[in-house]
């Protein structure tokens, strides 16, 4: 018998066990089995079943239940954290969470040389770098999108620089779920966080540290001697590009130093669809409908 007649059987056997048992296991026939999703009873349990374990039974749950798991990180305290947690589980390969780094090309030059440290020191984790499209330097972003976008568009630039990457990211790498380094004690519209999260596009989001405050973060990264960002020495608490980051002063929120003096706390990657991408939809929704349009016109011309 060939190979292929025994497949053939070995897939109705399958098909035939599933019909008779009435259940559907993950080694049975893909079109039977739904896509992940949570409902809102289930994701309000899990939530608040999770809330009461430590961050790394919390990681244990998410690599055995989420398929398509990676960390989002642009290398911040809790990132690092989640991170060394991760690599001291001793999980083998298959089930290794890959990293995904949004390089803005707008980075300081110290989180630049902290990503190398990383890899030094975490050399079994793949890193996944992801920039703005069509472009690989700072220079070749001006020259394409002009000087100083966050002043003069900063919702263009969150799409161009963050947004679109993360969503090519996701795309590409067909990433199912993500780890954040979200925590509620960073205040302004974290504050509220739940464990888990799914976003209006079915991306489930985890933060497994959102319990914990920043002395807890920074107490881990001292005792396991996870290397960190030197900005963090210099008064700087939440570091993301070098034009929107200042240092903060004693008693203000851990992110008060990003986006000073704006009505800004998000960069749009944890934001419901900016107006920008809904200007996006818009248009492609337009262009479908000018496309078929045109096309019924030249049904008519030719009847």
């Amino acid at each position: 018998m060939s190979s292929r007649s025994s497949t053939l059987r070995d897939m109705d056997d399958m098909s035939l066990h599933e019909t008779e048992s009435g259940y559907v296991s993950g080694s049975g026939s893909e079109s039977s089995l739904p896509e992940i999703h949570f409902t809102k009873p289930h994701l309000a349990f899990l939530n608040r079943q999770l809330q009461f374990l430590e961050p790394q039974d919390i990681l244990r749950w998410c690599i055995t239940s989420l398929p398509g798991l990676f960390q989002t990180t642009a290398f911040g305290l809790t990132g690092l954290v989640t991170l060394d947690m991760l690599s001291k589980m001793k999980l083998p390969r298959p089930q290794m969470v890959d990293l995904i780094f949004l390089d803005t090309l707008h980075h300081f030059s110290e989180t630049l040389a902290l990503v190398d440290r990383v890899r030094s020191k975490y050399p079994l984790v793949n890193l996944h770098v992801y920039k703005p499209d069509g472009v690989e330097t700072i220079e070749e972003f001006a020259q394409k999108h002009g000087g100083k976008l966050w002043q003069s568009n900063d919702e263009l630039y969150d799409w161009v620089a963050k947004v679109e990457p993360a969503q090519r990211a996701y795309r590409e790498l067909q990433v199912a779920a993500v780890l954040t380094g979200r925590r509620r004690s960073q205040g302004g519209k974290r504050g509220d966080l739940d464990i888990i999260e799914v976003d209006e596009a079915g991306l489930i989001k985890v933060n497994p540290l959102a319990n914990w405050s920043f002395q807890q973060v920074q107490d881990y990264i001292q005792e396991n001697k996870v290397p960190y960002n030197e900005l963090l020495d210099r008064g700087y608490k939440s570091i993301g590009d070098w034009h929107s980051t200042q240092p903060i002063k004693a008693g203000e929120d851990e992110r008060a130093g990003r986006w000073k003096g704006a009505q800004k706390t998000e960069c749009g990657i944890h934001n419901p669809r900016s107006k920008f991408a809904q200007y996006l939809q818009e248009q492609e929704r337009k262009k479908k409908e000018e496309v078929l349009q045109k096309a019924l016109a030249d049904l008519e011309v030719a009847a």
